[in-house]
């Protein structure tokens, strides 16, 4: 089975960018991207994106904090495409599981990114709201988890088994810290892996020996020495 790589980035060059590339398969953003891309009107940041990701799979979150407003939120969003996921918080701000909203959603068809999930109890419970007819991904959050000394690796293992019957709920592997992350995910057999496009480049230099990696190591050491013009006085 193919672990699908996603890039996570809500720049509109990088998108446009990468659409075109092979390697993505998809893409994913949330508010704080938006933000750090300098988005201003959400709406129409979302469908300048979309004027050039025509078909690739990508997810826009809602930033509403309570259940109708989600909603209103999400049946606009699904109306901007059929390749969008429509994002929805396992919780809200509160810590209130939205089970309603992800049930009403994706009871009515709408594809959805559940995103935020950290425990194996949360992919449970979101799995059991989910029509198990509609295309939904469930978004462990794997290096938040590590940054706070936690092993992600057991989550996914179980959230995996739970959902691989089923080939319309997808497993992803979320904040991405290393290229290595694609290897665990890879081999843990997770449907996608998003990832910032910085290690989608580390990626594609897979497969070169340790003595090609000594000699480009070497090689970055020297050209920044000569750029700073670096000298040790005799």
């Amino acid at each position: 089975m193919k672990t699908k790589i996603f890039c996570d980035i809500a720049d509109f060059k990088t998108i446009k960018f990468f659409n075109s590339k092979i390697i993505v398969d998809g893409f994913t953003t949330n508010p704080s991207l938006m933000r750090q891309a300098g988005a201003k009107n959400y709406t129409d940041y979302c469908l300048k994106i979309l004027k050039v990701c025509k078909k690739k799979p990508i997810s826009f979150e809602v930033f509403a904090d309570n259940s109708k407003e989600m909603l209103i939120q999400a049946y606009k969003i699904n109306s901007w495409g059929k390749n969008v996921y429509v994002k929805i918080p396992v919780v809200n701000s509160k810590g209130i599981f939205m089970g309603s909203v992800i049930k009403k959603l994706s009871n009515k068809g709408i594809k959805l990114n559940i995103t935020a999930v950290y425990t194996y109890e949360q992919t449970k419970k979101i799995y059991k709201c989910l029509n198990k007819k509609t295309k939904s991904i469930i978004s462990i959050f794997a290096g938040r988890m590590a940054d706070k000394g936690k092993d992600p690796l057991p989550i996914f293992k179980k959230s995996i088994s739970l959902t691989r019957r089923n080939t319309n709920i997808e497993i992803l592997w979320a904040s991405t810290r290393e290229a290595y992350n694609y290897i665990q995910a890879k081999n843990l057999k997770c449907n996608i892996i998003t990832m910032p496009p910085k290690i989608i480049d580390q990626i594609q230099n897979f497969g070169k020996s340790y003595n090609e990696l000594t000699k480009d190591t070497v090689k970055g050491f020297l050209k920044d020495s000569i750029k700073s013009r670096f000298k040790i006085d005799k």
